[in-house]
């Protein structure tokens, strides 16, 4: 399923380096990352050109003429159908065609380049009061040109139509290098464009020909529904519609032309709204009940099964949104505007009594921006949900949008309902945009066997036939594609599809824009990202992958394409991607990187691969992924294990030895702690450490402690009184014991305070952290087993486990188990491992901590965001009279062993220029900065000037008047 190899295009990529101002990429890494979107389909590209204005992508098309290569325009790449794949050089717009060019804030009108996000061009136009009217559920990574061109809808396309409905003008391009301004043509702009002469002129003949030869059949075949996706919008050539060649040209998904600019048409942001939640006994019945609510002229419309509320509960997603829903099976979510509050909550109680009346089981209406934020989340959360459902197998996308006019839906969820069941696919979810009539679904498809794949087409078939019956659409939002191209002729028959060539080849004659997609398109089940011939290289592994059949391929695979990791706002995930916009660098282009790896086609050298080691190198392990991502990738753990594979038998980078090591020469440095920092820091020694050791020359090596904590710990003087609470061991991890003893000092204070025994293990003891984030995994094991050996007794009495550092108590609760699976007291200390704050909640809940009264900015370890979480720590603060901000989003940066390795600096500092050292400029200076981790905790004291971070336990403690 590869292509040729990219040294046969060599002529075409030096031309591109030498005439396209942008980066061109035909390497084999590259062309993995780009081999697929976030559907069913796999097409290695040609190359990727990453252009830095629109003009240089014009160029890039004009290189790939001039060698008859196919071109393919790419957002966000999250494409459901598979058309934003293809043996083409794929141009990514995401990077640097990004530019909001003009606001019209008088007239609501913006022109943009193609790579803006919608969240960033939303949150360019919020201060204007103006938004863009669709909102896809991929809101944070979708691109504005890829909206365009897959005619994107969303909730929000309810109260402001499709895409289409959005546009008013685009600058695009033809293949053959017609540049030029498209929008609505009266007469007169008509007869002045074929006056003129030239290729313009024939294209606007020969559409205005199509228009008019196939009229009676667009009118009589395209489905008069909201959501009407499927197909060229050749209804907006006909006159009524004012030969709109813009609104034509969106949801032709890159076969057509390839779009430079967008003259968008904006909306006003609601002045206030209202979230109601209808529960019925079943979707049917929610169903049933869309035409009585959109009576009430609903903004927005959602449905969702009790199917994804339990695949939602047993994934611990939008949990605080779930406890939110009303009793039932079924819910509807109908957001009423209104000019104020008081009308938008009106609005929605008279509908929910309206409806009460009409079967609604029960209903609750929430008007706090926070709560309505949770349960969109859940409705959001719908596709990682149900991916992969822990009682069966995984699903997929191929019939995930269809849709059906609104008054008939009930009826047509039953009848499909059926056909699921037909097929034994009965275990789906239903959900979507039900107030449009557009049901969304994963399916368990089996797409690597010939029976699985037989069903596949079959099932498609049917399900086309059955909504093409209810006078629905193939497509009720994700587009055709590869998908649904070849059925097109079931929905609008021969002659419209006809009409749909003939366009494709008066402004493509020669089929070099995406082709194979939507016209002369490739037969559904071909191209397959498995497929019948999928057999992936099973290699033995460290990691024992409980999620995925205990299969590194299966991880591998567990991507899903949505692209949340290249979001820029919310969340950790992904501080690479973040920081560089390189897809690579993202936790999605990581994945088909290692997906690519073991089918061995582009990527052949296995587990010593420059081009996965490369797209590695810059992941923090930070773990945002593995609570950020929809399906929970764990790319932190992927990069311990290949590292583990790349250098084994191999020499390792020095850092690996310098840093990996930490925890012996923090032993080591306890013996003469004054002058191992003289050497770190004397210049010239300094140097020449650090070069030795491959740590950045820019760094600041942090200082070793005069007395470690475990030696104070021995030495101090104790009541000898009985503890009401009982005894809990404090865990000494390296950087507390060696580097902060205060911290330790603080935390035994507070324990001790709160009625706990405190006992620290009798022999050294560490966690292995910085040899699993270097991949020396084989050392981490026999790390952990001596551990699991101190604590033994410990843990079999029950004794809890109190760890101050976030990444070691990740590696507790998080690591280890996976890679001593089976080990009993493994397992005991993943249950008993607490941080400070979860013990005090759960141990001693009746303590209170004493006065502290201060505000406090929090920077969260990302650790405690994606495996141990913050919220107990926060009631205590407050408890403590301690105002936070808690900055739950982005990385600090640093990262353990990242920040400080040689090539790292100025993405780990770009990391931080992010979120965190924002938020500390505007902090006040008397305001305190909080951060558990020492990597938090020493990049703030290096990068924030004065500020000086403290842990939670010193804050706490700081509150008993305690110097350490």
């Amino acid at each position: 399923m590869g292509t040729k190899p990219s040294t046969l295009f060599e002529a075409a990529a030096a031309d591109m380096r030498d005439r396209v101002d942008g980066e061109i990429r035909f390497d084999p890494g590259s062309r993995a990352t780009y081999s697929t979107d976030a559907s069913n389909y796999r097409q290695v590209p040609i190359g990727v050109v990453v252009p830095r204005t629109p003009e240089a992508a014009a160029e890039a098309v004009a290189v790939c003429r001039e060698h008859d290569l196919p071109v393919l325009s790419r957002g966000g790449g999250t494409s459901l159908a598979g058309q934003c794949c293809n043996a083409a050089v794929v141009i990514d717009w995401s990077k640097y065609c990004t530019r909001v060019e003009s606001v019209d804030t008088e007239a609501g009108v913006a022109v943009v380049q193609p790579g803006i996000k919608l969240d960033a061009l939303n949150n360019h136009l919020a201060d204007s009061g103006w938004m863009v009217g669709p909102k896809p559920s991929t809101h944070v990574s979708c691109a504005i040109g890829g909206m365009i061109g897959n005619n994107s809808c969303g909730s929000t396309a309810q109260a402001y139509g499709k895409m289409v409905d959005s546009v008013r003008r685009l600058e695009v391009l033809t293949y053959d290098g017609v540049r030029m301004w498209v929008g609505p043509t009266d007469d007169d702009e008509f007869a002045r464009i074929v006056a003129e002469g030239g290729r313009r002129a024939e294209i606007y003949r020969g559409l205005k020909d199509i228009a008019e030869t196939y009229a009676d059949e667009i009118r009589a075949n395209y489905p008069h529904i909201p959501r009407r996706v499927s197909g060229y919008n050749l209804d907006s050539l006909l006159p009524d519609n004012g030969f709109h060649l813009a609104k034509a040209l969106v949801g032709s998904e890159s076969t057509l032309v390839t779009v430079l600019r967008a003259e968008l048409a904006l909306v006003r942001i609601p002045a206030a709204s209202a979230l109601a939640v209808l529960g019925f006994e079943d979707v049917f019945a929610a169903a049933d009940a869309v035409p009585a609510v959109l009576e009430h002229q609903p903004a927005a419309l959602e449905g969702l099964d009790h199917r994804l509320v339990d695949l939602e509960h047993s994934r611990r997603l939008a949990e605080k949104a779930l406890r939110q829903l009303p009793d039932g099976k079924a819910w509807l979510m109908v957001q009423i505007d209104g000019d104020d509050q008081e009308e938008a909550d009106r609005k929605a109680k008279s509908m929910i009594d309206d409806l009460c009346k009409q079967g609604a089981v029960d209903a609750s209406v929430l008007d706090d921006p926070k709560r309505k934020k949770e349960v969109w989340a859940a409705r959001e959360a719908g596709l990682g949900a149900t991916a992969y459902p822990p009682d069966g197998p995984p699903t997929h996308e191929g019939w995930e949008d269809a849709a059906v006019p609104p008054d008939r839906l009930g009826d047509y969820l039953r009848d499909f309902r059926k056909l699921l069941d037909q097929y034994d696919y009965g275990s789906a979810s239903l959900y979507g945009h039900f107030g449009q009539g557009c049901v969304h679904t994963r399916i368990p498809f089996v797409l690597w066997t010939a029976e699985g794949v037989a069903n596949f087409r079959a099932f498609l078939e049917d399900s086309a036939r059955l909504v093409v019956d209810y006078g629905g659409s193939l497509s009720g939002e994700h587009g055709d594609g590869q998908t649904r191209g070849e059925l097109l002729p079931i929905m609008f028959g021969q002659r419209v599809v006809t009409a749909f060539e003939r366009t494709k080849a008066l402004l493509d004659p020669r089929n070099r824009m995406n082709p194979g997609k939507v016209v002369h398109p490739y037969k559904l089940d071909e191209n397959l990202r498995q497929g019948v011939h999928y057999r992936p290289t099973e290699p033995a592994t460290m990691f024992a992958y409980p999620h995925d059949d205990h299969r590194f391929s299966r991880a591998a695979d567990r991507c899903v394409g949505v692209g949340k990791c290249r979001g820029d706002e919310s969340g950790v995930m992904c501080p690479s991607y973040r920081a560089t916009q390189e897809e690579e660098h993202s936790t999605r282009g990581r994945a088909r990187l290692l997906f690519e790896m073991l089918e061995g086609d582009v990527i052949t050298d296995g587990w010593r691969s420059t081009e996965v080691h490369d797209a590695l190198d810059l992941c923090l392990a930070c773990k945002g992924c593995r609570s950020d991502c929809p399906v929970n990738v764990d790319m932190a753990t992927y990069k311990a294990e290949f590292l583990f594979h790349h250098y084994r038998g191999r020499v390792r980078p020095m850092a690996h030895y310098s840093m990996g090591w930490i925890p012996l020469w923090a032993r080591l440095a306890a013996v003469a702690p004054h002058l191992l920092n003289a050497v770190t820091h004397k210049p010239g020694l300094s140097t020449a450490f650090k070069k030795v050791g491959g740590i950045d020359p820019q760094r600041r090596m942090p200082n070793f402690a005069d007395q470690r904590f475990t030696t104070w710990f021995a030495r101090r003087p104790t009541d000898g009184s009985a503890k009401p609470r009982g005894p809990v061991m404090l865990w000494p991890d390296t950087f507390v014991n060696n580097f902060e003893p205060e911290v330790g000092k603080a935390a035994v204070a507070v324990l001790e305070a709160a009625g706990f025994e405190v006992e620290v293990p009798n022999r050294t003891v560490c966690c292995g952290l910085t040899w699993i984030s270097t991949g020396q995994l084989r050392v981490a094991k026999r790390v952990l087993r001596r551990t699991l050996t101190a604590l033994g007794p410990a843990l079999r009495s029950g004794t809890p486990v109190v760890v101050l550092e976030p990444s070691c108590a990740a590696v507790f609760r998080a690591d280890m188990p996976e890679l001593l699976a089976g080990d009993e007291d493994a397992h005991r200390l993943a249950d008993q491992t607490f941080t400070l704050g979860d013990l005090l909640a759960e141990k001693a809940p009746d303590w209170q901590p004493s006065p502290v009264n201060a505000r406090g900015v929090v920077q969260q370890h990302c650790h405690q965001h994606a495996v141990l979480g913050y919220t107990h720590e926060r009631k205590l603060l407050g408890a403590a009279g301690v105002e936070t901000d808690l900055l739950d989003a982005g990385c600090c940066g640093l990262a353990g062993n990242f920040g400080f390795e040689k090539g790292h600096y100025d993405v780990s500092v770009a990391c931080a220029e992010d979120k965190l050292l924002p938020a500390l400029r505007e902090a006040g200076p008397d305001t305190l900065v909080l951060a558990d981790g020492f990597s938090c905790r020493t990049q703030i004291r290096e990068l924030a000037g004065e500020r000086s971070p403290v842990h939670f336990a010193q804050v706490l403690a700081g509150g008993l008047a305690v110097k350490g």
